[in-house]
């Protein structure tokens, strides 16, 4: 008897970029690699230019960003101590998507808006 194989069918067999997605354009992710991609930052002053994030939030998706390889966290053992992030070369690799998703926004948006505002059906909830 042949060993059962699981089942395919999920987000990543229909679209192959899912984990990307997933990974790159989550709620805070985005916004923050676009910061650190200007310099390397403080938590403290990244937490001021992000706004609405709070810091357990920002901790979170800064741990997964650098698990990820995405940022790199640079420790500074001084009175008080000092904790600086920057975006490594692999998520500085992700600057082509961003500017592509940018000129897009620019081309687009207006008749995204236009769509929504003549939109007659039902909204989801």
């Amino acid at each position: 008897m042949a060993a059962k194989t699981p089942a395919s069918g999920g987000a990543a067999d229909a679209c192959p970029i899912s984990p990307v997605v997933d990974l790159v354009f989550s709620r805070w992710t985005t916004p923050i690699l676009w910061t650190l991609n200007e310099s390397g930052v403080r938590f403290v002053e990244l937490e001021r230019r992000l706004g609405a994030i709070t810091s357990k939030v920002l901790t979170q998706r800064l741990r997964q960003l650098e698990r990820d390889g995405l940022v790199q966290r640079h420790y500074h053992p001084e009175v008080p101590p000092r904790v600086e992030y920057e975006i490594t070369d692999l998520g500085r690799s992700l600057s082509t998507v961003f500017a592509a998703l940018g000129e897009w926004s620019t081309a687009h948006l207006p008749a995204v808006e236009k769509a929504r505002a003549a939109y007659e059906g039902p909204l989801p909830r």
